[in-house]
Formats: C-alpha cells, sequence, structure tokens
C-alpha cells in the first residue's frame, strides 16, 4: 500500500467519509501506530490505525447497493432510531453508508457503498448530477403549477430560489422532476410554497442508477456497467475542476 493521507484512508475503508474522517482527526479520536494523527498525517504499509481505539482496516471490495428505501426508515448511520435507520433496515453483512438522505416520509432509490471517495464526489452538490423524482400532490396541478416549478421557486424558509429543472405532468396530481441541487426538503417546499402538499414523494434515479422494478424494503447490488458508467460521470466532474 502506498502512503495515504489519513482521511483518505479512513473513507477507503468504509468508515465514514473524508468530511466526517477530517472531523474525528480534529477532535483527536484517530491514532496512527498509538499516536494521535493530525490533519495530512499519512498511513503506510502496516501501521494501526484505530478511531476511538477500534481497528480499523482498509476493505479493496467496493460495494454499492441500490436500496428502495420505505416511508419510515431514517437515513442516518447511528441507532437513535433503531431499527428504523437505513443501516439496521438493509443489515449487509459489511460497513456501509448511505450516500446522501432521502428524508423519513419519502421512499424510492437511495445508493449505500463502503466506499467513502465515491460517496464524497456524488455528494457533491457543485457537480450538478440529477436526481428523479415521482411526485403526487393534494391538489390538481395544471401548466402554471408546471411552469413556475420548472422555472425556479424562491423557498421562504430557505431564503433562496431553487434552481430551473425539468418538470413534466404525469396525471392531474401527479408529475416528474429531475434535480441537480439537494435543498432540504426541497420539493415539499417547493410545492408547499405553491399552495399545494406533497402526498406521495419516490426517487426512481440517481445519475445513471435506476430503480426500476426492484421491491420496496429490497436492495440489489449495482452492475458492473452501472459501476463503469458511474464511474466515468464522476471522475469527469473531477477533470472539470
Amino acid at each position: 500500500m502506498e502512503q495515504m493521507r489519513i482521511n483518505k484512508f479512513l473513507s477507503g475503508s468504509g468508515y465514514c467519509s473524508r468530511r466526517e474522517a477530517d472531523r474525528l482527526v480534529e477532535a483527536g479520536q484517530v491514532t496512527i501506530d498509538g499516536h494521535i494523527a493530525l490533519m495530512g498525517s499519512k498511513v503506510g504499509e502496516g501501521q494501526t490505525v484505530c478511531v476511538s481505539g477500534k481497528k480499523i482496516e482498509l476493505d479493496n471490495d467496493t460495494i454499492i447497493l441500490c436500496v428502495n428505501k420505505p416511508v419510515g426508515i431514517v437515513c442516518t448511520t447511528t441507532d437513535k432510531y433503531g431499527k428504523n435507520n437505513i443501516v439496521d433496515f438493509v443489515g449487509y453483512s459489511k460497513r456501509i453508508y448511505p450516500v446522501g438522505r432521502l428524508d423519513k416520509d419519502s421512499q424510492g432509490l437511495i445508493l449505500m457503498t463502503n466506499n467513502g471517495d465515491i460517496m464524497d464526489k456524488i455528494l457533491r452538490a457543485a457537480n450538478g448530477h440529477e436526481k428523479e423524482y415521482i411526485v403526487e400532490v393534494d391538489k390538481d396541478i395544471d401548466d402554471e403549477f408546471i411552469r413556475k416549478m420548472s422555472g425556479g421557486v424562491y423557498l421562504s424558509e430557505l431564503d433562496r430560489t431553487t434552481k430551473p429543472c425539468f418538470v413534466h405532468k404525469e396525471g392531474k396530481r401527479k408529475f416528474r422532476i429531475i434535480l441537480t441541487q439537494g435543498l432540504n426538503r426541497q420539493i415539499r417546499r417547493m410545492c408547499h410554497e405553491l399552495g399545494k402538499n406533497v402526498v406521495s414523494l419516490k426517487r426512481i434515479r440517481i445519475m445513471n442508477i435506476l430503480l426500476g422494478d426492484l421491491k420496496l424494503g429490497s436492495y440489489r447490488k449495482i452492475t458492473d456497467k452501472e459501476y463503469k458508467d458511474l464511474i466515468k460521470m464522476i471522475n469527469q466532474d473531477d477533470k472539470r475542476k
């Protein structure tokens, strides 16, 4: 193993994201061969890394799962919500983490991985990665609603306007929307500003990964082609920077 920065080592092990690794290092919870790690410390072959006394090892087997999250499951890595957190709900044999969030009241696609680098790259809002949803509201929708949703909606609670996006009417009270940003409860807030409340919200795509006919509450590993296309997309983002 070539020497690597401690935050990259921890993210590559699947323990956490690079951002969380930096926080742990700053808090003095990370040691290398028994010595407290510093920001920028490097790890080489044969060295022992521990977080709060627990030994951490690299896992070279990258796992990326598609999960069809049901309503009621919380996208957190803690046990605060008992079995209602996504990690315990999936119950995978290796340590994995959700890539981003899908709020408790929503269902559909969420990715989970043990690769912190991939997680960080997907989560970078500046990359403009597409996420697609099917949404049902409590009142009939018209062309004016679609126009306003797609043109950008001022969110009073967040004091900002959403980016223009693709919106297509799918039924009297149902529409499809593709976002390239991830504001907190963005779609629900957008609908509320336009006088409607979300009845159901289902995410069906993240970048090139489709939910398809995956059963609610089930998961699958992404295919080799999906993995290659995903890596190509996030690497292209890095090259543009």
